[in-house]
């Protein structure tokens, strides 16, 4: 390793053979960074990401057992060339070195920032979200679709549900001013005439569904356009952020503004740094806690573009461009507390604390689809445990019903679940016009825009299959915030010294027990699968494989999963042991505890949050379950096809 500096920024050079470099945060462009030159900055971009990205880290591992991160908040570059490793740094950055097997590294990066925040076992449901639904009667309308169609969900997303002036006074709603940092007290609104008009009868109904709701948020305090209708409360608000210096100031101490060109241009930031802007934002926003809202989704988040803006603690723009992403959903996550979520587009290193994140935007276009799940693969190789992408893509015309299929099939073995869209017509009409009409990614809207009802009994059974895998999910999510690992876990996680495994970069463990192989090309029904080391089983076909090759699986509409040999699969079923099939009952609750033990032996630990703590134990044909269990327990042992 050589140090050299000059004109202000320090250039180490790391002499290193090695085949891949992993890591970097969520990446769009590549799962192995080897022969890239990486920009480590927060930065908002619409679709086709390339090599941008919301949420970077400076943080990398290699195939050969080397780490590194640098301590720093500022814009890094890393050029990972042919026979070392170049780093672009600030003068006075601390660099921490790391050696191990990859999941050492990850657990031992993941722990200078602190432990995975653990979801509530309700986020590892279906999602469901439109940003058209901007009405107490469209959300409603779902809970009657949800219900008609046969389909389960836990979480619904509402986007469209505030004044688009304040973000955080429901539509239609007239209220008394609060002119300063007061909070907003719920007896202040009245709901007559709104769009919404018992938005707490609404949640009230959500939950008694079995649904949990999450709003959607971002940071500024809105320049309004010249056609939108002015907003009172959001004058003052932009008055009261000025004179207390509530907002990210110029070195003038004129407000910070965002450029022209960006998103939400001309508006003021909120300063995350400043304690007294965070007892402000969060005042107005805790009746809607009161109310009973389950989350929020803190969308945005990368709006410092000036090095010379400046936060109340002292810190330039420079050195707060990637750090305001992480002040910004680390303030939503202390406020939230336990029991609720956090589903933010933007973050910086150490984002397992502030779980959970997704991909951001991508057009219904088949490219976007591999982009994706690169992002996701390359977020887990960083300890981001809990992700998620929109199913067929979130802007643009409709996906068709093949691309819409395969998302749904790999979303279904993610670690969130969501179909998500734009708004009716597009977000960005002139550069990009959605579809006609109703927008709405839903099955059932996609089912009716190509006219093809038997593809919603198609799509049923994927939802369905979420919820049998919800037991498996919520032991993973567990054992991953237990021991700072990653849920999705590409090949060369457990194998980088398996050059096969190294160099496959689109198949991954869902925890320990299924391979999932996506399929990612047009129209197609089966792909080639690498196997590593060991035993598997297919989880559809319950075809036995030999590791250490390449395999042709698939095929029936459905992509290759596998199921490891010595491992256990928990399932939630309905009174036949049979995937897909629907338990009639909530989130923690059992119709039928069933396990497909994978192999002549092995062991599968299992708790939950009824009580079950126990380890299910085979060899041979013999099964014993050793610990609390108190719920009853079925299984299968495969391929021998034992039942109890």
């Amino acid at each position: 390793m050589t140090w050299v500096q000059r004109e202000g920024r320090g250039h180490l050079t790391i002499a290193l053979p090695y085949r891949g470099a992993y890591g970097m945060g969520e990446r769009y462009d590549a799962l192995n960074q080897k022969g890239r030159t990486v920009v480590n900055q927060v930065e908002e971009k619409f679709c086709f990401q390339g090599d941008k990205t919301y949420c970077p880290a400076p943080f990398f591992w290699t195939d050969t057992g080397f780490g590194l991160y640098a301590e720093t908040n500022e814009t890094t570059i890393f050029r990972f060339e042919e026979d070392g490793i170049a780093v672009d740094l600030p003068r006075n950055c601390d660099v921490i070195l790391f050696a191990g097997t990859p999941a050492e590294i990850i657990r031992d990066y993941m722990g200078l920032f602190g432990s995975a925040k653990l979801p509530p076992e309700w986020a590892f449901g279906p999602w469901i979200s439109a940003n058209r639904w901007n009405t107490q009667a469209h959300t409603e309308e779902q809970l009657q679709k949800l219900k008609e169609y046969g389909f389960p969900a836990s979480v619904l997303v509402l986007e469209a549900w505030s004044d688009e002036a304040t973000f955080y006074i429901w539509n239609g709603a007239k209220y008394t001013s609060v002119p300063d940092g007061r909070a907003l007290e719920r007896e202040n609104l009245d709901f007559a005439g709104s769009p919404w008009p018992d938005p707490e009868g609404m949640i009230r109904s959500l939950h008694d569904a079995g649904l949990r709701l999450v709003l959607w948020q971002v940071p500024v305090y809105k320049k309004q356009g010249l056609e939108e209708i002015p907003n009172r409360q959001n004058d003052l608000d932009r008055a009261d952020a000025q004179a207390r210096g509530l907002c990210v100031r110029n070195g003038d101490s004129t407000p910070y503004v965002i450029p022209e060109g960006h998103w939400f241009s001309g508006s003021m930031v909120p300063d995350f740094t400043n304690p007294d802007t965070v007892d402000s934002w969060f005042a107005k926003r805790r009746y809607l806690l009161d109310m009973g809202v389950d989350g929020f989704k803190t969308d945005g988040g990368e709006f410092i573009y000036s090095d010379s803006a400046r936060f109340h603690d002292g810190s330039t723009g420079q050195q707060g461009k990637n750090r305001y992403s992480r002040d910004y959903t680390q303030a939503y996550a202390d406020f939230l507390g336990e029991g609720r979520v956090l589903f933010s587009r933007a973050g910086y290193s150490g984002q397992h604390t502030t779980p959970i994140h997704w991909a951001g935007d991508q057009q219904s276009q088949n490219c976007e689809l591999k982009s994706a799940l690169t992002a996701g693969l390359s977020a887990a190789l960083t300890g981001i445990p809990f992700w998620g992408f929109d199913i067929g893509g979130f802007a643009g015309p409709l996906p068709t019903l093949d691309l819409y299929r395969r998302a749904t099939q790999l979303a279904c073995f993610c670690p969130v679940m969501q179909w998500h869209s734009e708004p009716d017509g597009g977000q960005f009409r002139e550069l990009m016009p959605g579809a006609e009409g109703n927008n709405e990614r839903s099955p059932w809207n996609m089912a009716q825009a190509y006219q093809a009802p038997e593809f919603l009994e198609e799509m049923r059974f994927w939802h369905r299959l979420r919820v049998n895998l919800q037991p498996y999910l919520w032991e993973t999510a567990q054992d991953c915030a237990a021991h700072s690992r990653p849920m999705m876990r590409p090949l060369v996680y457990d194998w980088p010294d398996d050059s096969l495994a190294a160099a496959t970069d689109d198949e991954f463990l869902l925890g320990d027990s299924l391979l999932v192989a996506p399929l990612l090309e047009e129209n197609a029904e089966s792909r080639v699968v690498y196997l590593p080391q060991g035993q598997w089983i297919g989880l559809f076909d319950q075809i036995w494989y030999e590791g250490g090759q390449k395999v042709t699986a698939g095929g029936n509409s459905r992509l290759p999963v596998f199921l490891r040999c010595g491992f256990g699969l928990p399932l939630n079923l309905g009174s036949e042991p049979a995937l897909g099939s629907i338990p009639q009952c909530r989130v923690g609750q059992y119709e039928n505890l069933h396990f497909l033990l994978a192999g002549s032996c092995g062991k599968q630990s299992f708790r939950d949050s009824l009580g079950n703590s126990f380890v299910i134990v085979w060899d041979a044909g013999q099964v014993s379950v050793m610990g609390e269990a108190v719920s009853p327990v079925t299984w299968q042992v495969l391929p021998e096809g034992l039942c109890r």
